[in-house]
């Protein structure tokens, strides 16, 4: 294990393989915020009760990856939008709420 202080450290992306909860859920759009709070209590709820950690990290792996995604918010709207389009064989238009596109996309 490393410390903050060594470079190593520094210089990986907030959001790469071990990013700690804090930095996941700031990437996140705000509306899955909330669902990400939800969902890290019951992991460490349940890594508590168990003294199995193994669901927190799949939880926390699923959540970074989505983070990731919305790190550009822009960026996630596109791809929102293709896999909307792919799923529903209709275009998605661009002034589409995210909320539906994301629907249609199962995101």
């Amino acid at each position: 294990m490393y410390s903050v202080d060594e470079p190593a450290a520094r210089d990986r992306h907030p959001l790469a393989k071990g990013a700690s909860p804090e930095a996941i859920r700031s990437a996140l759009l705000p509306e899955d915020q909330a669902a990400f709070d939800s969902a890290y209590e019951d992991a460490l709820s349940h890594a508590r009760e168990s003294r199995d950690l193994t669901g927190l990290f799949r939880m926390l792996e699923y959540w970074r990856g989505l983070a990731a995604l919305q790190h550009n918010p822009e960026a996630f709207r596109r791809v929102a939008r293709r896999a909307a389009e792919k799923l529903t064989g209709q275009p998605s238009p661009e002034d589409e709420p995210l909320a539906i596109t994301r629907a249609k996309a199962g995101m």
